[in-house]
Formats: structure tokens, sequence, C-alpha cells
């Protein structure tokens, strides 16, 4: 039996009966890696004489009746999560030796539902791309074209998943860094709602693991198939026990829908500040087919729809101003001086970028004020429908580039150049208002490349896009390896 493309609820129903051991899912993915890794690059960290243990552990309690969500399964965790014992350096030389000595609470998680853990997973420096590269570890090739990027910042769990390194991985999200990766990759990956799974250890080095609130950023799982995702949110949801104590129970509500014909679904395929590459066009408009062949509703426009520039223009000014809060006081006053130099009527994605990097608390209470209205007309719409599809970015995986500064970088789409940054705004639309949303496979390019759509649901509904994706899948097909 060939295991290593199996998925997690395949690989825990054989562990249950006996089909096979630990150890044996194990080895065989101990040895695809060390075999297919070379010109992938997506493991950075390897544990594999940890995972041995760890796999013996998980034969042994199934061995005296012991039953766990994970027990005895393979997976891979992104380098940003810190393993006691082994380094966390976000892909900066500075961090390269350093070594945090306690789990991140997802990591915990996960040994506590049994997961074997395969290694860690390769990342952009300070998670700050959309490409996984840096001085430590090297460049993450796409699986299914090596001169092209598998995304990031989570690019190295997304190319481990489809080269069959591991069932399952968790990763990271504030600019698609879970979904984007998936889409480039052809694989699954949930974005759940803002606060839904904490996020404790999953920081950069050498900062403290502390129970903080991150403003947008979250951490969700990733797989090869959708109904894996909802196993392992499952794992990951619920609040930090630091901040929340041990009593607190946290259940979403069941999926809206089981069948695709009640879903009612807005399908989005145009922004105003960006187009939409032909490719990702086809993926979208595959999805819709397929949802109004099987008698789903299915509108194109709606009035309740939030302003799609206005909450990009959001999203910018908190994201930047959050990544800006470390920056070193003489580099925040020359960005103080640039930012002063815009023209008033700048209403560009590079203008809100700066302007966000150097908001005042006045200013940044005004953004946030606006993201709680988009928030309530999104109540609204969910009130109408159950899940918006749309494009993750507007193209498929692109050829490496790794020239200059994020902001001097250019996207091609469809023979055009944008800003590299403004790739973002499909991502943003779920995170600025902190929706769950679902990357799913839908396609591929005329190139033969993978293409995914995300289906963005009702805040803390996350298992209704999770089912639209689930049942799409069984419709349309999902992951195939490379």
């Amino acid at each position: 039996m060939e295991w290593n493309f199996q998925s997690a609820q395949e690989i825990v129903a054989a562990l249950r009966a006996g089909d096979v051991t630990s150890m044996e899912l194990t080895e065989d993915a101990i040895a695809r890696i060390e075999r297919e890794d070379k010109v992938i690059n997506a493991i950075c960290v390897p544990t594999f004489d940890r995972a041995r243990a760890a796999a013996q552990r998980a034969d042994q309690a199934r061995a005296r009746g012991e039953d766990r969500p994970l027990l005895g399964v393979p997976v891979t965790v992104k380098e940003s999560y810190d393993v006691a014992g082994l380094p966390t350096t976000w892909g900066m030389p500075q961090h390269a030796n350093y070594v945090p000595t306690e789990d991140a609470v997802q990591v915990s998680r996960l040994e506590a539902a049994g997961a074997v853990i395969l290694g860690k997973t390769n990342v952009p420096v300070m998670l700050r791309d959309i490409q996984s590269f840096n001085e430590i570890y090297g460049t993450t090739n796409n699986p299914w074209d090596h001169d092209r990027t598998s995304g990031g910042s989570s690019g190295g769990s997304a190319a481990a998943l489809a080269c069959g390194f591991g069932a399952l991985s968790i990763g990271s999200d504030l600019a698609g860094s879970l979904r984007t990766p998936a889409h480039f990759c052809g694989i699954y990956a949930h974005k759940p709602t803002l606060g839904l799974a904490p996020t404790r250890g999953m920081v950069a080095p050498s900062a403290p693991a502390l129970p903080v609130d991150l403003d947008l950023a979250v951490v969700g799982p990733m797989a090869r198939t959708a109904r894996d995702l909802t196993l392992l949110l499952d794992v990951m949801a619920g609040p930090d026990p630091l901040t929340h104590g041990l009593a607190y129970d946290l259940a979403l509500p069941p999926a809206r829908h089981d069948r695709l014909a009640d879903f009612r679904v807005l399908v989005l395929e145009e922004h105003p500040l960006i187009p939409t590459g032909s490719a990702v066009r086809a993926g979208v408009n595959r999805v819709a087919a397929a949802l109004v062949e099987e008698g789903a509703r299915v509108e194109r426009h709606s009035p309740l729809l939030p302003d799609p520039a206005e909450a990009a223009t959001l999203y910018m000014q908190l994201m930047l101003s959050n990544a800006a809060a470390g920056l070193p006081l003489e580099v925040y006053r020359e960005l103080q001086i640039r930012a002063a130099a815009l023209s008033a009527g700048d209403g560009s994605l590079d203008a809100a970028r700066l302007r966000g990097m150097v908001l005042s608390h006045r200013d940044w209470v005004a953004a946030n004020n606006g993201r709680e209205l988009h928030r309530h007309g999104w109540r609204q719409l969910f009130a109408e429908f159950d899940a918006v599809v749309c494009p993750i970015t507007p193209t498929p995986a692109y050829p490496h580039n790794h020239d200059g500064g994020l902001e001097d970088r250019r996207i091609d789409i469809d023979g055009v150049e944008y800003p590299y940054f403004d790739q973002l705004v499909w991502a943003g639309m779920a995170t600025m208002p902190g929706l769950p949303a679902t990357a799913v496979p839908a396609g591929r390019s005329p190139e033969g490349l993978p293409v995914g759509v995300q289906l963005i649901g009702p805040m803390f509904e996350d298992r209704t896009p999770l089912r639209l994706a689930e049942l799409l899948e069984e419709k349309i097909g999902g992951f195939q390896a490379p």
C-alpha cells in the first residue's frame, strides 16, 4: 500500500484497523523525504529521530487501547512555530541559532492528539513574502514546476503536502500565507475565523511566547483533502488556557447546509484594484458552473458586498501599521517624512501602505471603526448568502523572483505588470474583517499549474465553507499528486 498520499482520515482508519503501524508510516515518509526533498527543499529542519520515537510511543499507546484524533499520523509544522529544542529562525540569519525551550500551543496540541512531527517547513524572511526563501535554508520550489515558487509564507508546508511528506501541516495566515501556497501547490488550507485558534508560540525570535490576540493574523490547518482540514481544525481550535482557563469550551455551529443544492453563493471574479488573470478566472468559473449544475443559488453581484476598494485600503493600513510597529525609530521617522509628502488625493495601495506604516493611534482607531462597519456589512451579506467564492491571488504560481525589496517587485498578470504587493487584495477580503476562508483546488492553468479559489464564510461559522469545500471536492475533484 502506498501511504504517502493517503488522507489523514484514511490513515487514522488504517491505524485503528491494524492495517499499518505508525512506525511503518513514519519510515515510509522519512524515506520519501530523503529521496524527493533534495529538489523541492520543503523540510528545512528534519526531526527524524524524534519522529521515530514518537511513532514508537504512538504504536505502544494504541496497543494499550488508547485512541486520539491523530494518534500515529505523520505531520509537518511551519518553521515559525516554536518547538522546544529545535531552531526557530523565521528565516532571519541573525537568529540562525535561536532555540526556544517550550512548544507553541499548537505544537502541544498536535502532540497531545498523537501526531508524529516529521520536521519543520521552510518560510520567507520574517514570513513577509508570497514566496518561501531565506539565506539560512534556501529556496522552496513548487512541486509542479521547480522554477516557480511554492508560495508563502507557508510555502514549505504546501510543497511538503503536495509531495506526500506527511498527511497534514500547520501554517499561519496574515496576507494569504495559508491560502496562497495551497492555491499554488494544488492542496487545501483553511484560514480560521480571527481568534478561533490560539497563536501563542508562533512568534518571531527571540520574542517571548505570550498569549497575544494578534490583529488580522491567524494559525490554521493545511491538508490534501477538505475533510482533513476539519479534522485538524478540531485539534487546533479553542481558546488559550492561559487567557481563558481550562473550563472554557468553544462549540462551532454546524455547517448551514449538507448539499450543494441548498447553498446560496456569491461568486466574485473582478476586483476594482487589480485584474484577475485568465487562468484564475477560469478556476472561479469552474466552481461556479459546478454549483449551478447542482442547483445551488449562484449570484454574480450583490449590493450587500462591502466596498472591495475601501476594504483593500483598510486592510493595507491595518496590516502595515502592525508590521511597522517594531521598526527602528530612525526608519520610522523617514517613513513619516515620506508619508507627509504624499498628495491628499493619492488613493493608491502604495499610498495606503505608506500611510499605514505611520498611522497615529487616532487614525488607527478610525481604520478599526471602518473595519467594524465592514464586519456589519458582511453580517448582512451572510443573512442572504452562505459563502463567497473568489480568487486567492490573480495568477497561478509564478517564476522565482528574489529581486530587490517587495516594494520594488512587479507581478505579471496576462502580460501586464502590477505592483507585487497589490496581489494581496483578494487575501485581504477575508483577512481584514477576520472571516474564515477555505482554499480549494479548482483545476489547472493551460501550463498545467494548479489553480485554487477561496470560499469565504460567516464569522465563527468555519464549518460552512469547510463543508462546501468537501462537497465541491466530491463534485469537481480535489488534490492530485504532481
